[in-house]
């Protein structure tokens, strides 16, 4: 049965997939390095990879190491996919999950102009992983878990597939208070990753109900109003990053975490933040 947050959520990001938003767009870089991604570590994927949809850099938070199994849920281009690639180098293996096709073929294009061989991509939804009991060592997402409308189920795949001592590294968004209904219940903010977050409180004690320890859901302070940084100058409600015009025909369609109606109403930082999340699945007593 067809889900319509999740037919809009596939509809926007992959008009993203099928766009030109790359590194090769300097405020596509500028939003990127405003959460946490440095200079060099853009400049070392393919530039297609990186589209502006982050809200963190979980692998900096990741501590991965040679050799180990990661997972990248909503994967989207590959960009924090390519980056745990370097980091578990030959001997490990990384997976990007996405539930959007269009996002599995610009990764899957951009590992193969790269010649990044040890990774892979499966289209399936998070909450129900096409992966192995126990199988990863760490989960990464970025500011995709907010979209999942069943979070318990989310959280309970995450935790099934990690090995004992696993981990997850973590950016999202998260609510520091309630919405006004307007944006609460608007498809666009939905979509924009705000109307489907979830409390930070309520973040840790799903978590918990999973079955995680050493949980943390962290304000970062980084300004969401950032991703206004693409949307045109004049006023438009189309997202775009064309520098200025209002035509939304010569637009990127975009869909970011805060989308321009979003933005002239509402300052997000009142209501929401991008969080830090780690969390460890508990290894069996000695």
């Amino acid at each position: 049965m067809s889900d319509p947050l999740k037919d809009a959520v596939k509809d926007k990001y992959g008009q993203v997939a099928r766009g030109s938003l790359s590194n090769q767009n300097d405020t596509v870089k500028d939003i990127a390095t405003s959460f946490g991604y440095s200079e060099l570590q853009l400049a070392s994927i393919p530039a297609e990879a990186n589209m502006a949809l982050s809200c963190g850099n979980p692998t900096a938070m990741a501590s991965l190491k040679p050799g180990e199994v990661v997972v990248d849920l909503g994967c989207g281009g590959g960009l924090d996919v390519f980056l745990a690639a370097k980091a578990v180098g030959e001997t490990g293996r990384v997976i990007g999950i996405d539930m959007t096709q269009d996002m599995i073929d610009r990764a899957e294009r951009n590992a193969a102009q790269a010649g990044v061989t040890n990774v892979e991509f499966h289209l399936a939804e998070i909450e129900d992983l096409p992966l192995d009991d126990g199988s990863t060592d760490c989960i990464l997402s970025n500011c995709v878990l907010n979209l999942v409308p069943d979070k318990d189920r989310a959280f309970a795949e995450v935790f099934r597939i990690l090995k004992p001592g696993g981990r997850l590294a973590v950016s999202d968004i998260a609510l520091k208070q309630e919405l006004p209904e307007d944006l609460r219940t608007d498809v666009e903010a939905y979509v924009g990753c705000i109307a489907g977050a979830i409390g930070i409180d309520e973040y840790v004690s799903g978590l918990r109900r999973a079955g995680f320890v050493e949980v943390k859901v962290e304000d970062t302070g980084a300004d969401l109003n950032a991703y206004g940084k693409l949307t045109g100058e004049g006023g438009s409600s189309t997202s775009c990053c064309c520098g200025g015009t209002d035509d939304a025909e010569s637009c990127e369609p975009h869909a970011s975490p805060a989308q321009s109606t979003i933005l002239s109403k509402y300052n997000v930082n009142d209501y929401a933040a991008s969080v830090r999340v780690t969390a460890t699945k508990p290894a069996p007593s000695a």
